[in-house]
């Protein structure tokens, strides 16, 4: 079964670090992207930009409404996901746990499914 693991942080975090301490969690990440790799799990991983660089879009009555972010009701974002491939959510949880973004943000532990499941 198919698990994302889905990264939320604090907005304005990555603000917070040096140039040095980005390039090292993002090394970090990239680490265990290539662990999960190795051992089959990895479907697909990405890191997204900041949420200052995105845009919403809403269809209302026909109409298209776009919001460019930052989306200040929101404390916050999405900071990227990893897609694995697992036999048991137990298993989702631990490749989770073992996420180095764990230690500075959230990982959410979904599995992938039709919307009306």
């Amino acid at each position: 079964m198919r698990y994302l693991l889905l990264i939320t942080e604090p907005r304005g975090q990555r603000l917070e670090r040096t140039p040095d301490e980005g390039r090292d969690a993002y090394a970090r990440m990239v680490r265990y992207a290539e662990g999960l790799k190795a051992r089959g799990a990895l479907v697909a991983v990405e890191s997204l930009l900041s949420d200052d660089r995105g845009t919403r879009v809403q269809v209302r009555d026909g109409q298209a409404r776009l919001l460019d972010g930052p989306f200040t009701e929101s404390k916050e974002m999405v900071g990227g996901f990893f897609l694995v491939e697992c036999e048991t959510p137990a298993e989702a949880l631990a490749m989770a746990a073992e996420c180095p973004a764990a230690g500075w943000a959230s990982v959410e532990v979904r599995p992938v499914g039709p919307c009306f499941a």
